[in-house]
């Protein structure tokens, strides 16, 4: 349930009470991305934590802020659309 207030709050989910009620998507899929979702649920998987102590602290720092960025430029090339659309994947239920 937190994982769906977390959704609501970032506004990518509209939830409804009542007997029709539910979860549903604030706006269409092809405008939602994978970086979006992770934002609202755990952001701390997009930040770069590594300190640049000790004697290769800033070469380590470094490659992983570069691995950071990455991360980030891809989770925001794949849509919700993206993968609904994938004929391949699987189906997870929550």
């Amino acid at each position: 349930m937190q994982i769906l207030n977390d959704l609501r709050r970032a506004g990518l989910i509209n939830s409804r009470r009542g007997q029709a009620g539910g979860y549903l998507l604030a706006r269409a899929p092809e405008n939602m991305t994978l970086r979006q979702v992770v934002e609202a649920v755990d952001p701390a998987l997009l930040q770069c934590t590594v300190a640049a102590a000790g004697e290769s602290g800033q070469a380590v720092r470094q490659a992983w802020v570069r691995v950071s960025s990455s991360l980030v430029h891809e989770l925001d090339q794949i849509t919700l659309a993206n993968l609904a659309s994938d004929p391949g994947g699987e189906m997870f239920y929550i």
